[in-house]
């Protein structure tokens, strides 16, 4: 699954609930042996044994949720299930029914799984007197997002001084080859360091509010017989609701306004591939700097707008009877 990330804990709650026709073992069990399986580094492993829920991706473009999250601010989710073949089957002219029925599903038991995924999410939350959206995972993942923005605008700083350092020591002129020479980089200005302050202080907020929202509804669920009124938790529900669309910006992101979502958006030169906080990542990116700092203040406006919606919610539920 990948999706938004309000809906992080609900996607890994419903794949704890689905069995994997080869294994057995549960969607989501399967999926989190093979992510230790599949790490890189001693670290991601470690995470994926230690953290309640399993990390999903975001969500790029080309298909129809981009319409829906992108532009309007819907929380959007996308089942699937794949990653074990070398693809190269997807909109060639091998991707027919003959090509699914003999080397793909041929028993269709993983088609059933993801009618049952889907519709297990479709029920779930048709049928939930409080919405099942979650802020814990998000906040979490907003925070990572911002250490990956650090650690890019470190990595171009340094970059840029190595790449200098060796067009003065010559190098560049020393590993020419005479008989096929290329032209040396020009020299670039080191870029400035970054206002990351408004980010950083957006996202201690949004931490606080998640954790505020999850006690309140831990005491709502300790309830039971005595949770809120019908009407109290239409307050609740329409916040939460709402929640998706506060982290998009009227104005959209720079050279393309009709992209309004201010986490998540297809790369301007990617195609499909998501790019999360793209108005940041991609100034950096292009080192165009101004307009990075520019940037940074509009997403933490959006985090700090979220985490008030976030904080209302929690407190409509704290004092609703």
């Amino acid at each position: 699954m990948e999706g938004s990330h309000t809906l992080e804990k609900f996607s890994n709650d419903v794949a704890r609930d689905i069995t994997d026709p080869e294994t057995k073992l549960s969607v989501w069990k399967r999926d989190r042996l093979h992510k230790i399986a599949n790490a890189k580094t001693t670290e991601q492993r470690e995470e994926v044994r230690t953290r309640a829920d399993l990390r999903i991706p975001a969500l790029g473009s080309g298909s129809d949720y981009t319409a829906f999250l992108q532009h309007d601010g819907v929380a959007s989710l996308n089942f699937g299930f794949g990653g074990e073949d070398g693809g190269g089957i997807y909109h060639s002219i091998y991707d027919d029914f003959y090509w699914y029925t003999h080397f793909s599903d041929t028993e269709f038991v993983y088609c059933r799984a993801l009618a049952q995924a889907a519709g297990t999410a479709m029920m779930r939350m048709a049928d939930a007197d409080v919405l099942p959206f979650e802020f814990g995972d998000f906040a979490d993942t907003v925070q990572a997002y911002l250490k990956e923005l650090k650690a890019l605008a470190q990595k171009t700083q340094d970059q840029i001084r190595e790449r200098n350092r060796e067009i003065d020591e010559g190098v560049f002129q020393a590993t020419n080859e005479p008989k096929r020479p290329l032209v040396p980089p020009s020299a670039e200005a080191v870029p400035p360091h970054l206002n990351f302050a408004p980010l950083e202080n957006a996202v201690e907020v949004l931490k606080r509010s998640a954790e505020e929202y999850r006690k309140a509804l831990e005491q709502v669920n300790a309830k039971g017989s005595a949770a809120p009124a019908s009407a109290s938790l239409a307050e609740v529900n329409k916040l939460l609701i709402e929640s998706e669309r506060r982290l998009t910006n009227a104005e959209g992101l720079p050279n393309r306004p009709w992209f309004k979502h201010q986490l998540y958006a297809p790369g301007f030169y990617t195609g499909y591939a998501v790019k999360t906080v793209p108005a940041v990542r991609e100034a950096i990116e292009l080192k165009q700097w101004k307009q990075a700092d520019e940037a940074i203040v509009v997403v933490a406006r959006v985090l700090e707008n979220e985490a008030t919606l976030i904080s209302s919610a929690a407190q409509k539920l704290a004092t609703a009877h």
